[in-house]
């Protein structure tokens, strides 16, 4: 937005900065409270997503590695009970991923064979909000707003496997002698 800035680079030990500043556009009526209010929007939004992004990277990598501890049980039918607990973790851990983000995509036109998820669908909202012009329009706003009530009900799943399921099944496997999954 426009302003006044401190500009830095900085490379090894050195370190340059001066200062620069933005000027609003002439040919857009836009106010320095449009401004505001644009940029507030887009930064609530952008923390949102990354706050989405770590937590699937997160239970990702947690899943990966419940897969491992469980693929490295005894066969032994002590272990039955644990295993099962695991394995419907796992797909708990699945089901909560793939209700976020399309991991079968891997090329550009592959969104033409598998649809997107809550994360891309989040950031082609966004996308329609960002722009040289900074204008919220009202769709824009209820969309990214009917989001963030979906948000807030997959960030408390997302939670709840992270705080609640994820340490109970360490807890199970520490008991067993087997160890527990790490966080990163």
């Amino acid at each position: 937005i426009p302003g006044k800035y401190t500009i830095s680079i900085k490379m090894g030990s050195q370190r340059a900065s001066t200062t620069g500043e933005i000027l609003p556009n002439p040919l857009y009526p836009t106010t320095p409270s449009v401004y505001k209010a644009w940029h507030e929007f887009i930064d609530a939004a952008e923390k949102e997503l990354t706050t989405m992004h770590q937590m699937v990277n997160t239970l990702h990598a947690k899943r990966l590695q419940l897969a491992s501890a469980i693929a490295h049980l005894p066969e032994e039918a002590s272990y039955n009970e644990l295993r099962s607990e695991a394995t419907e973790l796992v797909k708990k851990l699945k089901a909560w991923d793939e209700d976020m983000i399309q991991r079968k995509s891997t090329a550009y036109d592959d969104v033409e064979n598998f649809p997107n998820k809550f994360t891309a669908n989040y950031m082609f909202a966004m996308n329609h909000i960002q722009s040289d012009i900074p204008i919220l329009s009202q769709p824009s706003v209820a969309r990214i707003n009917e989001l963030n009530a979906e948000w807030k009900t997959l960030k408390a799943r997302g939670k709840a496997l992270h705080d609640v399921e994820i340490p109970t099944i360490n807890k199970l496997f520490w008991e067993a002698g087997i160890g527990a999954i790490w966080n990163k």
